[in-house]
């Protein structure tokens, strides 16, 4: 059968920096410039390629020591960026294993904060295998990432099931020959797209379209 590989993090759980950073920022403005300029999306994506906390926190502070608590909680209080599992996209996912869909988990995550996340979501046992960038070195969207996962667990990237929320990883997936879908934050869109390749979603759904 078709394997299914997912994204982790706005696919089927929620995270969001700004739960935790509004208790820093009253004002949205300063809390944006703040995620803009401080701890941008590059800063993150080095610690969700294997850079540790210690030298990437040590690095900012010392770039903007007015900042330093703020800084700080990134790792400190990390755990409330984190919220709840996107209950209707992990119903999906159950009735993929259930049908004994080969599925996957294929996510940017330091591997700091990992092994934090992991316990307070069940539905991860219901993978096959999840492969963490930071546990490797590198990430989405770079095509290796994707490979490695496909060496690791014998099965071919061409034709998977891909779903991610980022739009980069989505067209690094459809260049990959993956029938990659761009989840946009309606479950019920998902499981329409999904139903197009694994039909019993979807009962008198039909059609193969390769991206979306």
């Amino acid at each position: 059968m078709t394997p299914a590989i997912f994204d982790l993090g706005g696919v089927l759980l929620e995270y969001e920096p700004r739960r935790l950073y509004r208790k820093f920022f009253p004002d949205p403005e300063e809390m944006e410039q703040f995620l803009e300029q401080v701890v941008t999306s590059e800063w993150n994506d080095r610690l969700d390629c294997g850079w540790s906390f210690a030298e990437g926190v040590a690095e900012l502070v010392a770039r903007h020591p007015a900042h330093e608590e703020a800084i700080r909680a990134f790792k400190e209080r990390w755990l409330e960026m984190i919220g709840d599992p996107i209950h209707a996209n992990v119903i999906v996912l159950g009735e993929l294993h259930s049908a004994g869909v080969p599925l996957y988990a294929l996510s940017n995550f330091s591997a700091e904060t990992w092994p934090l996340a992991r316990p307070l979501f069940p539905f991860l046992e219901r993978f096959d295998g999840i492969l963490i960038s930071g546990e490797v070195g590198f990430g989405k969207p770079d095509p290796a990432f994707f490979r490695l996962l496909a060496r690791r667990h014998g099965f071919h990237l061409e034709g998977a099931v891909f779903v991610d929320d980022n739009p980069r990883n989505f067209q690094a997936a459809l260049d990959l020959g993956m029938k990659a879908i761009h989840y946009q934050g309606d479950p019920l869109r998902l499981r329409n797209r999904l139903g197009e390749f694994y039909p019993f979603l979807n009962p008198g759904v039909s059609g193969t379209p390769q991206g979306g």
